[in-house]
C-alpha cells in the first residue's frame, strides 16, 4: 500500500491505496478506524465486513456546514452532469479494512495527491472517481466563451480541493506532461483529462478551409499554456461511444465487417447469423 507523508494539519483523512489491473483498473483503499472515503455513485466494487455505507448530500467536507451549505453543494453537482448525493464508506471497527472502486470503462486510474497541487486539481466533468472524505468536490466555471462553447467540456467542469487523496479515471493510456512558463500544448478538446491550476486553458481555431472541413479532427484545439501539469487520455469516453455505436448493425443485421461480401462473406466463414 502507498501512504502519505504524515501532515499534521491535514483537514482530510490520510488514506492508503493499491491500483490493481492493466486496461480494466480498480483501486483497493485501505482505511484505519473512523477514516473514511467518499465515491461517486456507481463506482462501488466490493468492501470488508465491518465498512457503514452512508448516502450524503454534496461531498460531505467541511465546506457543507449546515443544511444550507449542504443542499448548496449538492445542487452545483447537476451542473456537472453528476447524482445530488455521494456515498461514504466508514471504517466503524477496530482494524484495517478494504473498500473498492472500479473504472466505469477501460483506462487508467490516476492518484492525485492534492497537496503536490496546492490544494486545487481541475479535471472534466465525469473524470472523477473517488477520494479520501474532507476533499470538497466542485465545480469550476469558465470565463471564457470561446472555451465554453467550444471547449468540448462547456462552461462547467469539476474542481477538486483540499489536503487529501483523490482518484480521476481516464479513457485508453495516459500520457502527463509538465509545462513550463509559457510553455504551450494543443490537445484534442475531448483528450484531456485535468491540469493544475496554474495552467492557462482556452480554445483554438484549427485554421485553414482544408483543415475545417476534411480534417476529420474538429474546428477546434484546446491550447494548454504552463506552468504546470496536463493529464491527457489517449481514448476519451465520447470517442468510445461514437465507435461503438457507428459499429451497430441497422435492422439487426450484420455490417460484414472485415469482407467485402458482407453477409455472404460472413455466411462463407460460418457466421451466418443473419
Amino acid at each position: 500500500m502507498e501512504k502519505l507523508p504524515d501532515f499534521s494539519d491535514r483537514n482530510a483523512h490520510e488514506i492508503d491505496y493499491r491500483i490493481y489491473g492493466e486496461e480494466m483498473q480498480y483501486v483497493e483503499i485501505e482505511l484505519d478506524p473512523q477514516e473514511a472515503v467518499i465515491a461517486e455513485s456507481g463506482s462501488f466494487m466490493m468492501m470488508d465486513d465491518g465498512i457503514k455505507m452512508d448516502t450524503i448530500f454534496g461531498d460531505g467536507s467541511e465546506k457543507d456546514t449546515g443544511l444550507l451549505g449542504k443542499i448548496l453543494g449538492a445542487g452545483k453537482r447537476i451542473l456537472t452532469g453528476e447524482s445530488l448525493f455521494m456515498t461514504a464508506f466508514y471504517n466503524d471497527l477496530v482494524g484495517k479494512r478494504n473498500v473498492s472502486f472500479a473504472s466505469p470503462y477501460p483506462g487508467k486510474i490516476i492518484p492525485i495527491d492534492l497537496m503536490e497541487y496546492d490544494g486545487k486539481f481541475i479535471c472534466q466533468k465525469d473524470a472523477f472517481l473517488c477520494a479520501a472524505k474532507g476533499v470538497s468536490v466542485g465545480i469550476e466555471f469558465s470565463k471564457k466563451l470561446g472555451r465554453g462553447l467550444f471547449g468540448g467540456e462547456g462552461f462547467i467542469m469539476q474542481k477538486l480541493e483540499g489536503d487529501g487523496m483523490a482518484f480521476v479515471h481516464a479513457g485508453g493510456t495516459t500520457a502527463v506532461k509538465t509545462l513550463a512558463a509559457g510553455e504551450t500544448l494543443r490537445v484534442d478538446t475531448g483528450c484531456i483529462i485535468g491540469f493544475t491550476q496554474g495552467v492557462d486553458y482556452d480554445i483554438e481555431f484549427v485554421g485553414g478551409i482544408k483543415n475545417s472541413i476534411f480534417g476529420g479532427e474538429g474546428l477546434f484545439f484546446a491550447r494548454l499554456q504552463g506552468p504546470g501539469k496536463v493529464y491527457i487520455q489517449s481514448l476519451p469516453f465520447s470517442r468510445l461511444a461514437g465507435r461503438v455505436l457507428a459499429s451497430v448493425p441497422r435492422g439487426g443485421k450484420s455490417k460484414g465487417e472485415g469482407s467485402i461480401l458482407g453477409g455472404l462473406g460472413d455466411l462463407l466463414d460460418g457466421d451466418n447469423r443473419f
